[in-house]
């Protein structure tokens, strides 16, 4: 078994900001090895942080994948950014792969960070070789789309409040308890077996407050920056049919208006439990990567 390495360190912006990196990539010897292995960017979901999916590190090593996160601006040691669209997270991850000697690499998020995976696949196709986008969000404004429909009620009394300002967003999160019917069955099953590192790392992210979660939001129903059909990398759509935080309607206008690769609608799944079809995502995406 090939040992794991997972370096921290602080990368620091242009303009001024810190964003926390996080650098894991099986311990192989040889250059011919290293040079074999594809770079994924994961991006984190609301709230989280940047820290790669420990879930994925066995097949990751199997791949050869040499996963790269960040923490959001407004995360744990990231430098906030109000008023961040999702675009920024391109010039982000630009950023940190140049600062890292990497030329091309691929994305993969979840839940918010699928959205901004997919900004890094619009933004920077000339670098991006593959995108997997896992329960990501619609635009607000997406034409045809009931935008709310079929949201659990807390969560969409957060995204309301986000649309309606900062200022409410901020007194929603502030007094809303969290309600674990906003999960399914199969979502708090996943929670409670591989994927409680997602819990655990969301908890980590909270500690720091509410700053990163609010920006989020904010960028989620905001004009996005830009137009998710710009992707030109091999797309994959991910989805479950349960979900009740973003309906699956959300990953079917994505995969259409993208003009997704592949979509892969998991009809028995929630927004966590998707997550059991993260490795064989991963597979397809360092497959869909070498062209």
């Amino acid at each position: 078994m090939l040992s794991r390495v997972l370096d921290e360190t602080d990368l620091h912006c242009a303009d001024g900001r810190r964003l926390h990196v996080y650098d894991w990539s099986p311990d192989t010897a040889g250059a011919a090895d290293a040079e074999d292995r594809l770079a994924v960017f994961w991006h984190h979901g609301t709230p989280n942080l940047g820290a790669p999916p420990e879930p994925l590190f066995a097949v990751a090593e199997r791949l050869g994948i040499r996963w790269i996160g960040y923490d959001r601006p407004g995360y744990g040691a990231s430098t906030p950014l109000p008023g961040r669209d999702l675009a920024s997270a391109a010039g982000d991850v630009a950023a940190v792969a140049n600062a890292l000697g990497i030329g091309r690499f691929a994305v993969m998020g979840h839940s918010g960070g699928a959205n901004h995976a997919l900004a890094c696949g619009a933004l920077l196709a000339d670098r991006v070789l593959g995108v997997v986008c896992a329960s990501g969000l619609a635009p607000m404004a997406a034409d045809g789309l009931d935008w709310f429909a079929g949201m659990h009620p807390s969560g969409e009394s957060e995204l309301r409040a986000a649309a309606a300002g900062r200022a409410a967003l901020e007194h929603c999160l502030a007094t809303d308890e969290f309600d674990p019917e906003v999960f399914t069955p199969a979502d708090h099953a996943a929670l409670g077996a591989d994927w409680s590192w997602l819990a655990a790392i969301a908890g980590q992210a909270l500690r720091g407050g509410l700053g990163g979660m609010v920006d989020d939001d904010l960028a989620y129903v905001a004009p996005w920056g830009f137009d998710p059909s710009r992707v030109a990398a091999p797309l994959l759509v991910l989805h479950g049919g349960e979900d009740r935080m973003v309906p699956v309607a959300h990953g079917e206008w994505l995969a259409r208006q993208s003009g997704a690769t592949e979509f892969w609608p998991r009809p028995a799944d929630g927004h966590i439990s998707v997550l059991n079809s993260a490795a064989a995502a991963l597979e397809w995406l360092r497959a869909a990567s070498k062209g």
